[in-house]
């Protein structure tokens, strides 16, 4: 069902929002961004499909319907639009990597371009209820635009961002457009090569959807729980943003003035404050605000929590004059929710407030959290969002539900999430190692029941080994964390077990591995043959129907990006996963506990954080 976005009343506040009197009204609105960062809105009418849209993006865009695809997240739309909520951001890609010199360039600067898109400077996407506050913070960035206040770009980091201002000049949004992140074709600091879609900073992180993880973060943070600034996901016009010249194609005839130019980027409202984190020492930081805000970077797996990204206010002298006390507003979630298992950094980690136990009313909230209720919610808000992301964020959140309830504290928690790096090659953290044994039993699981309905099928007079015997007691029981724990102790690659191939009598490989049977997506350990048990459903089986040119993000993911890949289990071998993986957390909170008793804690890990 399609769901306006923005009541018209707001809508129509917009300069160019009365361009729609007089003509019927759309069934729906969707904005379209190409691989090279154009973006055009469209209004449809009912019954229009894709070959629809792609049709009339050939005639502003110039870009060939049977040399594109049009993707929705996972989705690939190959004709029916119904699923697709109004004011939805598409992704338009070429079928094609390379480019000839008679293919013609995507320009985002084009006159006709602009002259199709009736929509306003500023729409929100996505978001079902744009809160008031949100509504506000939009109508003061169009009222400052139609008044003559220029944006100014932010000079630090990696990628393109811009401080929005207020009629008065006071900076009160940060604006940061998906086609300008590092790698992007946009990107205004010389971080360029790649098209949207593609692995980006972090491999498990695609270009060009990081803004999308920038919303998520906020409405995940329940109650301004850990005091996330409200975000929201934007199509926004402006002549401030940059179009490189290789994308722009631009010409003498916008030489002299910027043309204006649209972009889908993540909206923020600026916090002023004092300083960050990098600036000032962690003794003055509170140890709620600190739990609060590891809290959230252990529910959303974020792979980039800096001192950087952590801005500190002052709020008055301390306890009794003593000190000064302060307030921490985390920012810049865009490496959180990868699409797998990546090595979270938690710069937090070694700080003296994350070994202080938590609170009752920390250990409620963490207690009141609902995965599955977060992620339909992700779904609902941000139908963009992959699937993967969400299984990540079900994992990390159930993690850490058990871990608090066992009585660990953050330290202990970010811990057993963090790889540690012997200097030659990187050990998967204990969380990855239980998802392996988790994913291993699942597997073996799967392939015995597999067999066991080949072996109904065939022969009656075949008989098989009781489950009791001595050979096969532990196949499908687990020997679980410590057979890993004395694995890891001086492994040479941790993937080496699982990749294990047994030749079959007729010559073929088979993997526990790749037990489940994929027909159409390999997991990140690519090499591994394909089971010969086939006829299984994919669960991220949307993607495979992707017939571009070129590879998936998983695809292109490194061996070493991820240990443990989650999207490549159907519904029933995720269910089974979890069960499997709670039912495995209580020896691995014991072993923890014991550890941080008596053993070596780890060494600090600095400067590994991308600055993003």
């Amino acid at each position: 069902m399609a769901v306006a976005v923005l009541d018209r009343s707001f809508s129509s506040e917009y300069p160019g929002g009365s361009s729609t009197e007089g003509r019927p009204l759309s069934w729906k609105r969707v904005f379209v961004q190409t691989d090279n960062g154009s973006v055009l809105g469209i209004e449809l009418e009912r019954g229009e499909n894709a070959q629809t849209v792609k049709k009339k993006l050939q005639i502003a865009l110039n870009v060939p319907t049977d040399e594109s695809s049009l993707t929705f997240g996972d989705l690939v739309l190959n004709n029916d639009l119904s699923s697709i909520r109004n004011d939805s951001p598409l992704l338009l890609k070429r079928n094609q990597i390379h480019r000839s010199n008679s293919t013609p360039c995507l320009s985002p600067t084009g006159k006709d371009v602009w002259q199709r898109d009736r929509s306003g400077p500023i729409e929100i996407l996505g978001c079902s209820s744009p809160s008031s506050r949100m509504k506000q913070l939009a109508k003061d960035v169009v009222k400052a635009i139609k008044n003559g206040v220029d944006p100014v770009s932010v000079n630090s980091g990696m990628g393109g961002a811009y401080y929005f201002k207020n009629i008065w000049g006071e900076r009160v949004a940060i604006v940061k457009p998906t086609d300008e992140e590092p790698f992007a074709p946009n990107n205004p600091k010389g971080f360029v090569g790649k098209t949207l879609g593609q692995p980006g900073l972090k491999r498990s992180v695609r270009v060009g959807e990081t803004g999308f993880r920038e919303v998520a973060a906020y409405l995940l943070d329940h109650n301004y729980f850990a005091n996330v600034p409200p975000t929201m996901l934007v199509k926004i016009t402006h002549t401030v943003f940059n179009v490189n010249d290789c994308v722009g194609c631009k010409t003498k005839v916008f030489s002299n003035k910027s043309p204006a130019v649209s972009k889908i980027a993540s909206l923020q409202q600026f916090i002023p404050h004092d300083f960050d984190a990098s600036d000032h020492g962690t003794s003055s930081f509170p140890v709620s605000a600190v739990h609060r805000i590891g809290i959230l970077d252990i529910r959303i797996f974020n792979t980039d929590r800096h001192a950087g990204n952590l801005l500190v206010r002052k709020l008055g002298p301390g306890a009794d004059n003593f000190g000064e006390q302060t307030e921490l507003i985390p920012i810049d979630h865009g490496l959180c929710l990868p699409e797998c298992l990546e090595d979270p950094y938690f710069e937090w980690i070694h700080w003296p407030q994350a070994s202080i136990p938590f609170t009752e009313e920390e250990l409620e909230y963490i207690a009141k959290l609902d995965p599955v209720k977060d992620a339909e919610m992700l779904r609902m808000e941000l139908p963009m969002i992959r699937e993967a992301c969400l299984r990540v964020l079900v994992l990390s959140t159930t993690f850490l539900k058990e871990a608090a309830a066992f009585g660990l504290c953050l330290s202990e928690i970010g811990e057993m999430m963090s790889r540690q790096f012997t200097g030659k090659e990187e050990e998967p953290s204990e969380l990855e190692l239980l998802c392996m044994e988790a994913r291993k039993w699942v597997d073996e699981r799967e392939l015995f029941l597999s067999d066991e309905a080949g072996v109904e099928e065939g022969d009656d007079d075949f008989t098989q080994f009781p489950l009791d015997s001595d050979d096969d007691s532990d196949a499908f029981e687990a020997p679980a964390f410590s057979k890993f724990g004395a694995m890891k102790a001086g492994f040479r690659n941790p993937l080496s077990k699982l990749d294990e191939r047994d030749e079959d009598e007729d010559g073929t490989y088979t993997t526990k591995e790749d037990s489940d049977t994929l027909t159409s997506t390999l997991p990140l350990h690519s090499g591994v043959p394909k089971s010969k048990v086939t006829g299984k459903t994919n669960y991220i089986g949307k993607a495979s129907e992707h017939q571009s040119g070129s590879k998936s993000a998983n695809e292109l993911l490194s061996p070493s990006a991820s240990f443990v890949k989650l999207s490549d289990m159907g519904p029933h071998e995720w269910r089974a996963f979890l069960e499997k993986f709670q039912e495995l957390l209580p020896s691995a909170f014991r072993a923890q506990k014991h550890t941080a008793g008596g053993g070596l804690r780890p060494m600090p890990r600095l400067g590994t954080s991308c600055q993003f």
